[in-house]
């Protein structure tokens, strides 16, 4: 018999549902995990055990009075200690912010516990969220490794077994590169699809919010109660939401996939190039229709990124970097130092890259009938904590790795999803990256659910159960 925290949301919500397993059964049984495992992996701040237990109670009493919620109700969330907590602290994993306590929820929060989910702690982030690393934090498949970053708490927590969900946000990669190396569900929405209210923000014109899960289905709900108009967030766009998971089952017989020849594939290592290929063949031999394509303005990608989130990120935090400089990690400290260098021109000639890499992706898209692009989330597996680069000719540093191939989905602010597709020889998870139309998130999770593995261990942190 599998115990309670090892069932994936899907499966706990069928469940709870069914009133065979209750919240307080579940929150224990994750609480426990969390006792457990945590000192080796490292990947809460705070865990809010007395709130998640008294929410576990009033979910329990909602649901056998009859009031059932949905299928988050009951079901334990870990929150990235980016996004604000009522009464429960938000330090962003800065000891700059380790006394703030917010007085009210993020939107995304605020959703969460409507649809029933229940916290069950903050989990870490690389500070602020400017990296890829989040040094606090170890990958449970082999705590040698990272787990990602920035949101690596959230990736890392999932993977182990310490909640069904968990909240990630994504300037440069965030949520899909702690996703794929972590061996989970990560989904960038498109730009606008998620409320950031109430979240610290690394660049207002890259910044996305959205789910991370064990499994397809589980984002899909997630996203289903999250996703939405919000008017307090300027950036949200009031487009109808529709029923995500019920685009679970369609198929994909009707998708043309686009494979890129350039760019994606660039310094991928055989391994990773090997396990998205064979996933890629398995869309079509489920009858997608996959056709090579060009990726437009390879090389601008990189510099807008740069530019963009250097200096958003410098104006952002730049009373905190003149008032409590010493009590900020001296990596962002420096790229806070260096992004007041960005000259005015090149962060608005950056912006206008941004236009013409939208444009040009809308183009590939049309030009070629896509409805995907099918690609690695990275082009290597979890680095080695304290690894700086990965080797090659030339070697090329971690952080310029991964955010190379997650980039173009916040420049471009399309739905982006990393759906694990297997492993290399040294048991280490490796992600495909599904990228699609905006607002065509449906599409994007079916083609996931299509490829994702049956029977795919839910936690790397042994034994299981």
């Amino acid at each position: 018999m599998s115990e309670p925290y090892e069932l994936s949301a899907t499966e706990a919500a069928a469940q709870i549902k069914a009133k065979a397993l209750s919240p307080v059964e579940l929150v224990d049984s994750v609480l426990d995990r969390i006792a457990a495992v945590d000192d080796r992996v490292h990947a809460f701040v705070t865990v809010t055990a007395e709130h998640a237990r008294d929410a576990a109670r009033r979910a329990e009493q909602e649901i056998g009075r009859g009031d059932y919620r949905g299928p988050l109700h009951g079901i334990t969330v870990g929150v990235k200690d980016l996004v604000e907590t009522a009464g429960v602290p938000t330090t962003s994993s800065s000891k700059s912010r380790s006394d703030y306590v917010p007085t009210s929820d993020a939107a995304i929060v605020r959703r969460l516990q409507g649809a029933g989910a229940i916290m069950v702690g903050k989990t870490h982030t690389h500070e602020f969220a400017f990296g890829v690393i989040t040094p606090t934090t170890r990958n449970p498949w082999n705590t040698d490794h990272i787990p990602g970053g920035s949101s690596g708490g959230s990736g890392a927590a999932l993977a182990a077994g310490m909640c069904q969900l968990a909240v990630g946000t994504d300037t440069g990669g965030s949520i899909r590169i702690p996703s794929s190396v972590n061996g989970v569900v990560g989904l960038k929405p498109t730009y606008g699809r998620v409320s950031r209210t109430g979240i610290a923000s690394l660049s207002w014109a890259l910044d996305h919010v959205g789910p991370m899960a064990r499994t397809v289905a589980d984002a899909a709900a997630m996203l289903q109660a999250v996703a939405g108009y919000d008017r307090s967030d300027p950036a949200t766009v009031d487009v109808a939401v529709p029923d995500y998971s019920a685009a679970l089952d369609g198929g994909v017989g009707d998708l043309t996939i686009g494979v890129p020849t350039n760019y994606f594939f660039d310094g991928v290592d055989p391994q990773v190039e090997s396990a998205v290929r064979a996933a890629i063949e398995r869309l079509a031999g489920l009858g997608a229709t996959v056709r090579e394509v060009e990726i437009p303005l390879p090389t601008a990608y990189m510099p807008a990124e740069y530019a963009i989130f250097l200096a958003e990120a410098s104006a952002y935090h730049q009373q905190r970097l003149r008032e409590r400089g010493e009590d900020i990690e001296h990596d962002v400290r420096l790229l806070l130092e260096v992004g007041e260098m960005v000259l005015a021109t090149d962060y608005i000639k950056a912006l206008r890259a941004r236009t013409l890499l939208q444009d040009g992706w809308r183009d590939l898209f049309a030009a070629n009938g896509l409805d995907l692009i099918a690609a690695p989330t990275l082009p290597q597996v979890a680095a080695r904590v304290g690894q700086q680069e990965f080797a090659g000719d030339p070697g090329e540093p971690v952080i310029n790795a991964y955010v190379r191939t997650s980039a173009p989905g916040n420049l471009t602010g399309l739905p982006a999803a990393s759906v694990p597709c297997g492993f290399n020889d040294a048991g280490l998870p490796i992600g495909l990256q599904l990228i699609g139309r905006p607002f065509a998130e449906p599409t994007v999770l079916r083609a996931a659910a299509a490829v994702e593995e049956p029977g795919r261990p839910t936690g790397g942190l042994p034994p299981l159960g």
